[in-house]
């Protein structure tokens, strides 16, 4: 179970990160990165829907219900209680909390008024693919069963052509 709930917790985490540096990028222009957090403040009053995707990725990162990255956490918490490692569990839980502070404080940015914010022009493009990516961080978080059948598959697969595992490699 454990190498499935790394496997999933890095897939869920791949998309997470993708989506919300995704927004980064999409906000950033040739003459200035949107690297501050003032540069997110009020962006939902001017685009709505990269709030929207931003406050996803955000609160997937965080591990909220509803996400891959709550699934991806669960999972990771199940094996650490199946293989009694209780520090780790720990350490997640305590790490868990201390992200999720900074976390909200960007969300509080997205929806708070500000007249000093960061217009961009916007690729399309880039919009298109992070929006698809939120998507699929809450089409997952809410229905995981196809993502977690393939990680099982492949691990299974991995595991069928004697490719060694994770914890084989530490012995």
């Amino acid at each position: 179970m454990a190498i499935e709930a790394v496997s999933f917790y890095l897939v869920a985490y791949s998309a997470t990160i993708l989506t919300a540096f995704g927004i980064v990028t999409v906000l950033s222009g040739p003459e200035r990165e949107a690297d501050d957090i003032e540069d997110y403040r009020g962006l939902f009053w001017r685009r709505p829907v990269i709030a929207a995707v931003l406050t996803v990725a955000l609160l997937s990162l965080a591990g909220i219900p509803a996400t891959m990255g709550f699934l991806g956490k669960f999972y990771v918490l199940a094996a650490g209680a199946d293989a009694a490692a209780w520090r780790l569990i720990l350490i997640l839980v305590i790490t868990s909390v201390a992200g999720l502070f900074y976390y909200l404080r960007i969300v509080v940015a997205l929806y708070s008024p500000s007249e000093h914010a960061l217009v961009q022009a916007l690729s399309h493009s880039g919009a298109a693919v992070v929006v698809a990516l939120s998507v699929l961080l809450i089409w997952f978080g809410v229905y995981p069963a196809p993502l977690f059948r393939l990680v099982r598959t492949t691990v299974v697969g991995a595991d069928a052509q004697n490719v060694p595992a994770i914890t084989t490699l530490n012995r």
